[in-house]
């Protein structure tokens, strides 16, 4: 199903995290999202998620920028880095702690595990177990003394939030209509123990800021827009329209991805592969040999 009804002005945007180089899936979906502005004189955007400071390497932005560049997209306005955002991610957080809807978790990852393994009926998402909730039930004197002594990141009480919002939907440009699940992911971090912000919080409110209102990104996302969907009512921020694309697997049937490898760009420039042909082909949905549609 094909829904029409795109903004009279399209801002769309790419986001990519510098934790790697670029592959050939990023750059097909950067395309799409570029071909998607300029084909009606809109804006294209380029993000830096570079809120992870373990991982995100400046050799990598450049890269990117260098990628880009390369198959020759080009992007509106300055850019953007989330790492130069953090006013505007605590800000959406102490809203949402404001209205009681965020808590302390000091949990570890190996906690977590281990009460998840112990538990017989421990509640379960799309991507596995979820957080038990150990932190939520915490008095408050406990909380105020734990957090002077001890990290901690910040979840959402997803059922209190969900109880506030009520039913809540979005449109997927090829999907439809979609009905937001956000209590299938748990109470997810807004703000991690080594990090101000999170994921779903930071993409958000960049989102809204950036005036982004068409989103074209992977299918591995579309369980995480539910819980975009459930902060924008939250937060009282306008919510774009979607398109999730299918992503590409290499030759082992495995989808793309930089801790897996697959074919990046710097590799395909430095052996002298053609930047236009390769878009042409990207565009018409022809890939290079060995890569192929996830699950096809």
């Amino acid at each position: 199903m094909t829904v029409t009804g795109r903004p009279q002005h399209i801002v769309t945007r790419f986001a990519p995290s510098p934790t790697g180089r670029l592959h050939i899936g990023h750059a097909w979906s950067a395309l799409m999202a570029h071909d998607a502005a300029r084909a009606c004189g809109g804006t294209f955007r380029l993000r830096i998620e570079d809120i992870d400071g373990a991982r995100s390497r400046e050799e990598h932005v450049a890269g990117i920028v260098e990628d880009m560049a390369w198959l020759g997209i080009g992007w509106d306005g300055d850019l953007v880095r989330q790492s130069e955002r953090l006013p505007l991610y605590q800000s959406a957080l102490d809203r949402l702690k404001a209205m009681g809807l965020a808590y302390p978790c000091f949990c570890t990852r190996a906690e977590i595990a281990a009460e998840v393994a112990a538990s017989a009926s421990a509640p379960h998402g799309p991507d596995g177990a979820l957080y038990p909730g150990t932190c939520r039930a915490l008095p408050e004197q406990a909380r105020g003394e734990r957090m002077a002594a001890e990290p901690h990141a910040w979840r959402i009480d997803m059922a209190k939030a969900v109880a506030l919002t009520g039913p809540l939907h979005w449109m997927d440009e090829a999907r439809g209509q979609m009905a937001a699940d956000p209590l299938s992911a748990g109470d997810v971090v807004l703000a991690r123990k080594d990090a101000p912000t999170s994921y779903h919080l930071a993409a958000t409110v960049d989102d809204a800021d950036m005036g982004v209102n068409f989103v074209l990104r992977g299918e591995d996302l579309l369980a995480a827009t539910g819980i975009h969907r459930l902060l924008q009512a939250l937060l009282g921020l306008p919510t774009p329209l979607y398109r999730h694309h299918p992503l590409l697997a290499g030759p082992d049937g495995k989808r793309l991805a930089k801790r897996t490898g697959g074919i990046a760009l710097a590799e395909l420039r430095a052996a002298g592969a053609d930047p236009l042909a390769l878009a042409r082909d990207l565009r018409a949905g022809v890939f290079p040999v060995g890569i192929s549609l996830a699950g096809a």
